[in-house]
């Protein structure tokens, strides 16, 4: 029996992507055990652009925090916009790397959590702004998709709406941080495997002692 393996992520959550390099070896390790999939939070939306230079001078701590812990690498020309935040053009939004998972999704649903760790890496080491659709442009060529398709799903409103729903269940699942990670083991019970950056043998160890747990129930 197949169970669901839900990750909550955001794109710009500095965290996930030091978590990245985790989830990547777990769905590997597990890929027999678990159907992965990537929800998209919403970390940053908000009704009006809010410029970086509001959240640089936090980054410019934490992402060394991240580093030391996690021993994931952010890039110079993302640091670039950390530390230049008054010459950055960023302005930060979940929306459009949300719906471009969606997109993903649909199309390579077995390749999501490679998706969601590239777009991480396009942005955090890479430094590309994943507000501009030409952050997308590599990724299309290496995950061979076809770039008229989704550039026309990018804009439109229903992909749009596929985002939101999947912020509001990561609400319902009470996902007050980045990363989360959940096991679904039926349509109301849920397994709280990691809240927050977890290494790779703890959560392997937990994700083992669910399924011996739920295989002597069935």
């Amino acid at each position: 029996m197949q169970l669901n393996l839900i990750y909550c992520y955001d794109a710009y959550c500095g965290w996930c992507y030091g978590f990245s390099p985790v989830i990547r070896k777990i769905s590997e390790e597990f890929k027999e055990d678990f159907r992965f999939e990537v929800l998209s939070g919403g970390m940053i939306i908000t009704e009006t652009p809010i410029p970086i230079s509001s959240t640089a001078a936090y980054i410019q701590k934490a992402y060394k925090t991240v580093e030391e812990y996690t021993g994931i690498e952010f890039g110079q020309d993302y640091l670039w916009h950390i530390f230049n935040p008054d010459q950055s053009d960023w302005f930060p939004s979940s929306e459009k790397p949300s719906i471009a998972l969606c997109i993903f999704k649909e199309i390579k649903p077995e390749l999501q959590v490679s998706f969601a760790s590239d777009l991480q890496h396009a942005l955090h080491y890479e430094g590309r702004d994943l507000c501009d659709d030409e952050a997308y442009r590599h990724l299309l060529e290496k995950y061979e998709l076809d770039p008229d398709d989704f550039y026309t799903k990018l804009h439109s409103e229903s992909y749009k709406e596929k985002a939101y729903y999947e912020f509001s269940l990561c609400k319902q699942l009470q996902v007050t941080g980045y990363p989360t990670v959940f096991v679904q083991a039926n349509e109301s019970k849920y397994y709280l495997v990691a809240k927050g950056y977890t290494d790779h043998a703890t959560l392997s160890e937990r994700l083992k002692n669910v399924i011996a747990e739920l295989s002597k129930l069935n």
